[in-house]
């Protein structure tokens, strides 16, 4: 940790700059609670300045200009640089988000270098169209950069949720304005300085830390932003909506909360695999990811085998110091986030479900952020654990006694962004998967993951796609561009 050099100044059109107010916020790791650095606080001359050096590079086209291949051998290097200080950009997550660092670097960093090199290599391989139309004409269809893309990130994988976005965006040639997490800034700083680095020209990818109504509105609300990709709660993407439709009716892409369901039918083929994705899943990242599978469904008739198994993989996920390597659950992200985890589970008690592992604040010693990998059983649809996201480590098991009653239960929710099926009926998986409502289902595995497929939900968990070639369509203009032929012979 000494080695480690933060700067908590913002990066705007190609240099570190403080806040134009001079304000700044401390940075506090969850580890241990000690002061990281102190962060600029960006308001709206920030949001401007940052704006407008976007717009300076999208109009003259220093970016955009560059042929695809030109923008694709600038993203490879992106990568490899990210790659090049994993080490450093992994320990700066870690201290300042609390997941163990042993995630920070095998699956952060490789995942966040992985997607910045795949969407480079995209690029020049996306042709575009000639319509088939009369011999008297010629429409050509082609892909343009929207603009000014403003990107605003959460808290639980900096890193990923802001390859996801700029990766796209910057490798179709927009200019973008990132806002990260006021919870978790550190390595969106640095990703900046790489970029710039590996060949993308100054102005072209600024990033503004700051807290939501300071910075995210006035980047949202933004007349000069053409496009707004969000990622963080329901309530917030609903905001996020209102901003830009108030204001100049920019593309708003919101990729939102969920409650996503777990479902386990007595006939599942490998009851141990299941048990180990149920738990594994739900407290991997301290429990923090919007596709937790945070509603076990079991059916009854196996509920009891199946939660003396669940139970006894339980000492496996206790909390410990993110540093270690050997560690597998970490610190919840601030004392904000511990104090609401803490009181969904003194909810989850008084409303009548059975605690029936953790349940607790752990190594308050430290001074960090932690807490036990809860498990409740007895949960009922009615109770906010079942029904409100809770980004922690507590896992609400309920039952059901066949396949309708199952797809009832799981599709009775606000949410839709991922589920999951447990069978070996080959009927019944298929079946089951097309009544659920939610943008990703998993048959017999949960959360495998390929930067091929889209990532995004039904219903209030978004409207959104990231992952894929799917998500160049939130960054580009489609045009049409008509030529009257008149045929000579």
């Amino acid at each position: 940790m000494t080695e480690l050099k933060f700067d908590g100044r913002a990066f705007i059109n190609g240099e570190r700059v403080a806040a134009r107010d001079e304000k700044t916020f401390s940075c506090i790791s969850p580890v241990d609670g000690r002061v990281l650095t102190d962060v600029a606080r960006c308001g709206v001359a920030d949001i401007d300045s940052a704006v407008a050096s976007a717009r300076a590079a999208f109009d003259d086209r220093r970016w955009r200009g560059k042929s695809p291949a030109e923008r694709k051998r600038a993203m490879i290097k992106f990568a490899d640089l990210l790659l090049a200080h994993g080490d450093e950009l992994a320990m700066m997550e870690t201290l300042d988000m609390g997941k163990p660092v042993k995630y920070s670097r095998s699956v952060d960093v490789n995942s966040a270098a992985n997607c910045l090199r795949w969407y480079g290599e995209a690029i020049d391989k996306i042709y575009d169209e000639i319509a088939p139309t009369p011999s008297t004409g010629l429409a050509l269809i082609t892909r343009e950069p929207v603009g000014v893309v403003g990107v605003i990130v959460p808290w639980n994988y900096p890193m990923i949720m802001a390859a996801w976005k700029i990766a796209p965006a910057l490798s179709s040639g927009n200019s973008v304005v990132l806002k990260p997490s006021e919870k978790s800034p550190l390595t969106a700083l640095r990703l900046a300085e790489l970029a710039l680095a590996a060949g993308i020209p100054a102005g072209v990818f600024n990033v503004v830390p700051g807290f939501g109504p300071e910075a995210g509105s006035p980047l949202a609300s933004h007349m000069d932003v053409d496009c707004i990709a969000f990622t963080g709660s329901t309530p917030v993407g609903k905001k996020i909506h209102v901003m830009a439709g108030q204001s100049n009716l920019k593309r708003a892409w919101t990729e939102l909360g969920g409650k996503s369901p777990n479902i386990v039918f007595a006939d599942c083929p490998n009851l141990d695999r299941a048990v180990e994705a149920a738990v594994g899943s739900i407290f991997f990242n301290q429990g923090e990811s919007c596709n937790a599978p945070s509603r076990l469904l079991v059916e009854e008739s196996i509920r009891d085998e199946f939660m003396s198994r669940a139970l006894a993989l339980i000492p496996q996920y206790q909390p410990g110091n993110p540093l270690d390597k050997e560690t597998v659950m970490g610190a919840i992200v601030d004392k904000v986030q511990l104090e609401n985890v803490l009181r969904y589970i003194e909810l989850g008690k008084k409303e009548g479900a059975r605690l029936v592992a953790g349940g607790e604040q752990a190594l308050r010693e430290t001074g960090g952020c932690y807490v036990q990998p809860t498990i409740f059983d007895g949960v009922t649809g009615g109770m906010a654990i079942a029904r409100e996201e809770i980004f922690g480590p507590v896992l609400s098991v309920m039952t059901f006694t066949d396949a309708a009653e199952a797809v009832q239960q799981a599709n009775d929710t606000v949410y839709g962004l991922q589920a999951a099926v447990w069978t070996r009926d080959i009927n019944k998986a298929h079946g089951v998967a097309r009544a659920l409502r939610a943008g990703t289902v998993h048959v017999n595995q949960y959360d495998e993951d390929d930067i091929t497929v889209p990532f995004g939900g039904f219903k209030q968990s978004g409207v959104g796609r990231d992952k894929s070639l799917h998500a160049f369509d939130k960054y580009t203009e489609t045009k049409t561009t008509w030529i009257r032929i008149d045929s000579p012979v």
